[in-house]
């Protein structure tokens, strides 16, 4: 059955004024040794670091207008090196809204009969969950959608049961994946909408359906995610409010607010953008995750979909190993492997490694809670962000052309995963 989704055509958007990022600039920092990543890190004015420094990879930061020439000058008092990417990031933002409508004009002058669901856009919430809505009234023997509670703000935490038995099957393991739990990782979603596709609409692995059953959660961050589109693009936490006079600001950082090694590798400030809460579990969006993963003990992968960075991740987020370290690098390598086969040639190479080692530590992820809840294969997905050389659509921005790429190689991770487990189970069978 092929189905029609009218409901994405994108005739006349409406896109979140970008005044707030006038004259910000996004730059790359490249530091040489620990000293110089000591102190890039602990510049304590408002920067939205989008990638931190290491030795290995540059970091990327965006700074407001107020502190550019500020942090030029402590970087060069410091001898570090620095490349203004973007000098005035409000362009960018304009530049991919223009990208994005014209896609949809194109999109508006097709027939009906040609409205599939189209990888050149990102979709707001209102028609995800339509789209959600739709996919299980149209395949009720194999979808179920499921509300799984209320976010902050009262909106719906929707995801999907993918079964040809009706999660009746005692024997066949279940993959969760998930994505946008940070709001403006924009990229993930048409992730998970493709593997919705390929597992329902668009069958062609039908073991994949055949061996496992699936939950996916589009967007688990809904109140952000809504915010990132009508309010600010950059935006990344939920929108928890009432912890400061005046809410000078808010929001919690729902991947530091799970109960594992709660507050160790996050902030206490909630003006931060790894703000972790008021304690372990105070988000009701996290409440509804942790409530999956403990929802049936056959779940037995985690993916948590995020960008940037072209890393596949594993915990613990302290830096420490847990038991199956070399199972979950095994099957991380597979997966890069997967995906590194059909990337462009002009994207760098996914790498696989433990989440601190690799990138920072960090505490209260929900990928290290995945495998304190017992699921042995808990991963943290960061996708492509970056475009080809000279693009400004780079980090956490889109283009519309790069969209469908990135679902289909993340799928061909997925899928991958899937391959890993169903042999370890047949390994120990």
């Amino acid at each position: 059955m092929r189905w029609f989704l009218g409901i994405f055509v994108c005739v006349s958007c409406v896109y979140a004024r970008h005044e707030q990022y006038d004259e910000s600039a996004l730059f790359t920092v490249k530091v040489k040794d620990v000293e110089q990543i000591n102190y890039f890190n602990s510049l304590d004015y408002p920067l939205d670091i989008w990638m931190y420094a290491t030795q290995e990879r540059d970091g990327i930061v965006l700074v407001p207008k107020d502190y550019v020439q500020l942090f030029q000058d402590e970087l060069n008092s410091k001898g570090i090196e620095f490349v203004i990417e973007v000098e005035n990031i409000k362009e960018s933002l304009e530049l991919e809204d223009k990208l994005r409508a014209d896609k949809a004009r194109n999109r508006a002058m097709r027939s009906d009969n040609d409205l599939l669901v189209n990888f050149d856009d990102i979709y707001n919430l209102t028609e995800v969950n339509n789209y959600l809505k739709k996919i299980a009234e149209a395949y009720p023997d194999v979808v179920t959608l499921v509300n799984g509670g209320k976010s902050f703000e009262g909106r719906d935490m929707n995801y999907l049961k993918i079964s040809n038995s009706k999660f009746e099957n005692a024997s066949k393991p279940i993959i969760f994946v998930e994505s946008l739990l940070h709001a403006r990782e924009w990229v993930t979603l048409p992730a998970t909408l493709y593997a919705i596709e390929k597992l329902v609409v668009n069958v062609t692995d039908q073991d994949l359906i055949d061996d496992f059953d699936w939950i996916i959660m589009p967007v688990a961050n809904p109140d952000g995610y809504e915010f990132s589109h009508d309010g600010g693009r950059f935006w990344r936490k939920n929108r928890r409010n009432g912890l400061l006079p005046g809410d000078v600001c808010l929001g919690v950082d729902l991947n530091r607010n799970f109960d594992v090694f709660y507050g160790l590798g996050s902030s206490n400030n909630v003006c931060t953008e790894i703000y972790h809460g008021t304690s372990a579990f105070s988000e009701p969006e996290t409440q509804v995750i942790r409530d999956i993963l403990h929802s049936d003990d056959r779940i037995e992968m985690f993916l948590d979909l995020h960008s940037f960075g072209n890393l596949i991740l594993y915990g613990w987020g302290t830096g420490d190993l847990p038991e199956n370290a070399f199972t979950l690098h095994v099957g991380g390598i597979q997966m890069a492997t997967a995906i590194n086969e059909v990337k462009e040639d002009w994207n760098i190479n996914y790498r696989v490694g433990n989440s601190a080692l690799v990138l920072y530590p960090a505490s209260g992820t929900a990928m290290d809670y995945g495998l304190k809840a017992g699921v042995p294969l808990s991963y943290t997905y960061e996708l492509p962000g970056l475009r080809n050389s000279g693009s400004t659509i780079i980090g956490f921005l889109v283009d519309p052309d790069f969209i469908k790429p990135s679902a289909v190689q993340t799928w061909e991770g997925i899928k991958e995963g899937a391959i890993f487990l169903r042999n370890i189970r047949r390994n120990m069978a």
